[in-house]
């Protein structure tokens, strides 16, 4: 890319936080300065203040050896046990969580009864002979037993590495012998949208090439019958029964290694990133705390997302329990058995706070608000965004329709390899705008570059990089330092570069464009997916929008629209033209779709996100390529028929 990315989309709206909000807020004004004048003091203070430590360290940071930073790192604790046992006497009857089965049944735990069970599996793991730094898959659906698993592993060093329950078994093999898993954890089956996955089934066809496995621990959760085979599976129940449940938590050092997470790549090797104890847990707590204004003695949490992504480490494990926060767990899919499911969840529970991902918000605003209205969602007090960036005209549905005109919308960026929120406002403290993840966390030092890495001014685009380290980051890819270096460190010598496009504008507020890769060159400006399709999703008869750009001999490339329309719109050729003319009219005749099909539903990850590759595939007539992690392949080949009998 030869320039800096053109910012063509403008959004004036602001919504500042109410006076009330504020006197109450556990984020206070002035704390982005407070952090800013010495942010490793920051840092230090959060550190004490909100672990446990059985040796405090005497040192914050070790920038000895960059980019491989240790935060710290003479400090030992136990994650479990800062998650649990410093909660039990004062707190071991209040609910940890409230959770949902996909049928309709219903568990709750306790702190106490929490801390119970992960002691009894903990001490189950150890009679597999499992010892500290050995590594463990779990691949699982969103039941209690993953983050029991995922605790017991950290309560005794062992190093988790879970798999999302929706990957395939090759998907779970590569993991499993990148990391040289010891055991894998999994269950019989898992509820999704009425159906059963078939966890054990594919956990038995990805065992067939990893020798290295000597035990698979199964949870009975569909009661299907699966094959078992000797000598190596084992029933959880059967497992834990008759152990104890008080288990003595291991001592680790701050930079021992807590978990692996792969990155969802659809080519190449799997991108195992590491993250250590101390640091991580310092900003998973102090990032959940601020961001989300949590009170623990009063407030129900909901984090939406699947535990099998890292929005799930940190935002319905690791964050929350540290937090000793009252949360939901919903084990299947937000439209089954009915439309309105997730808002018969929070009217049910008297949820306050809710967390979910874009992609989620414009399926519901393309199913319809009656869905919504039928629910008390009074209670909630704090609503986020996670994922993606989001179109200003979902966030303001979202601001609308589910925080009745009133929550503030914590529109959060972050990934796999920060480990924790990164770019978010504040509730209380930061004055919002439809659209644009506001400026970074207390503490988080970010710019937006051009080519040769100077920083940007005001009101210009970009590349998005963090300029010093932070504690909750990734410390390496899981034994490969040098692809570490090479993707994150080498563009910009001395900065991360997430590999994400941004702008920002002329109050300093970050407005996020999406993957560089996605970036469009038309005629020599280049332009963002994202900004295209926040102006179509801005129309009124659109719910959701993916663009692409495609080969053209004229302007290099011309930008193919998919849109999905809400429920109440036909598509028809009057509608392509309209479309075509308001996104003129919002962002200027550069950004002119030169093709729109219109479609039932987009290509989509399982875990919400558009395969825009596969949508370029589709706009320039190539061999489509990997289809097997998509929710929904079908809608695949009848995108590529409507393309092909479209007219530009």
């Amino acid at each position: 890319m030869s320039q800096a990315l053109e910012n063509l989309l403008q959004e004036n709206r602001s919504f500042p936080p109410s006076d009330e909000f504020t006197a109450q807020a556990n984020a206070k004004p002035g704390v982005h300065d407070e952090a800013a004048e010495d942010y490793l003091a920051f840092w230090k203070k959060q550190a004490m203040d909100r672990v446990t430590w059985f040796k405090e360290p005497t040192m914050v940071l070790d920038d000895s050896n960059p980019p491989f930073y240790k935060w710290f790192q003479d400090g030992e604790l136990n994650v479990s046990y800062n998650c649990l046992d410093r909660h039990l006497e004062a707190h071991g009857d209040q609910v940890a969580y409230h959770w949902v089965g996909e049928p309709g049944d219903t568990r709750t735990l306790t702190y106490s009864d929490l801390a119970g069970e992960v002691n009894k599996f903990a001490n189950g793991l150890r009679s597999l002979g499992l010892n500290k730094g050995d590594r463990v898959a779990i691949y699982m659906g969103m039941i209690p037993e993953l983050p029991i698993a995922m605790l017991a592993c950290a309560r005794l060093g062992l190093v988790h590495s879970v798999v999302f329950g929706g990957f395939s078994s090759d998907a779970l093999s590569s993991r499993i012998l990148d990391s040289d898993c010891r055991i894998v954890i999994t269950q019989d089956g898992a509820w999704r949208g009425g159906n059963v996955v078939p966890l054990k089934d594919n956990t038995d066809e990805a065992l067939k090439s990893t020798p290295g496995v000597t035990h698979a621990v199964v949870v009975k959760r569909t009661d299907h019958g699966v094959a078992m085979q000797d000598g190596r599976d084992v029933w959880w129940h059967d497992l834990v029964d008759g152990q104890s449940d008080e288990c003595e938590p291991e001592v680790l050092n701050a930079e021992d290694p807590l978990y692996i997470l792969y990155t969802s790549g659809t080519t190449g090797k799997p991108k195992g990133i590491l993250h250590t104890q101390a640091g991580y847990l310092t900003g998973v707590s102090t990032t959940h705390s601020y961001v989300f204004d949590v009170k623990s003695d009063s407030d129900v949490y909901w984090c939406a997302a699947d535990i099998g992504w890292v929005t799930g480490h940190s935002y319905i494990v690791y964050g929350p329990l540290a937090n000793r926060t009252t949360g939901v767990m919903y084990e299947g899919a937000p439209n089954y058995p009915e439309f309105d499911r997730l808002w018969q969840i929070i009217d049910d529970y008297k949820v306050s706070i809710f967390y979910t991902a874009p992609t989620a918000i414009r399926a519901f605003m393309k199913w319809g608000d009656e869905h919504v209205d039928k629910h008390d969602l009074s209670t909630l007090r704090v609503i986020g965004t996670v994922g993606e960036p989001i179109n200003p005209e979902a966030w303001m549905w979202y601001h609308e329709h589910i925080g009745h005109g009133t929550c503030p919308i914590v529109d959060t960026w972050w990934q796999t390899e920060t480990g924790g929120i990164m770019l978010t406002p504040l509730p209380g403290v930061t004055a919002t705008k439809p659209g644009s993840a506001t400026t970074p966390f207390p503490g988080i030092s970010a710019d937006v570059v051009d080519e040769a890495g100077n920083s940007v001014p005001l009101g210009g685009g970009g590349f998005l990089v963090i300029t010093q380290p932070w504690p909750s980051m990734a410390r390496t890819i899981y034994g490969d330092d040098q692809r570490y270096l090479d993707v994150y460190w080498s563009r910009f010598p001395g900065k991360y570069f997430p590999g994400d496009g941004c702008k920002r504008d002329e109050d300093g507020y970050y407005w996020l464009l999406g993957r560089v890769d996605d970036i469009m060159l038309v005629s020599g400006h280049n332009i963002s997916t994202t900004e295209v399709e926040s102006a179509l999703v801005s129309h009124p008869s659109v719910a959701e929008a993916a663009v692409v750009g495609r080969k053209d001999e004229v302007s290099g490339q011309a930008i193919a629209a998919f849109v999905t329309l809400r429920s109440s719109a036909s598509g028809d050729e009057s509608l392509i033209n309209e479309l075509r003319d308001h996104v003129a009219e919002s962002i200027g005749p550069i950004a002119k779709p030169k093709s729109i099909v219109f479609t039932v539903d987009l290509p989509k990850t399982r875990s919400g996100k558009i395969m825009r590759r596969l949508l370029k595939d589709i706009s320039e007539n190539r061999q489509l390529g990997d289809v097997t992690t998509l929710a929904n392949a079908d809608i695949v080949a009848e995108i590529a028929e409507k393309s092909s009998t479209s007219s530009d």
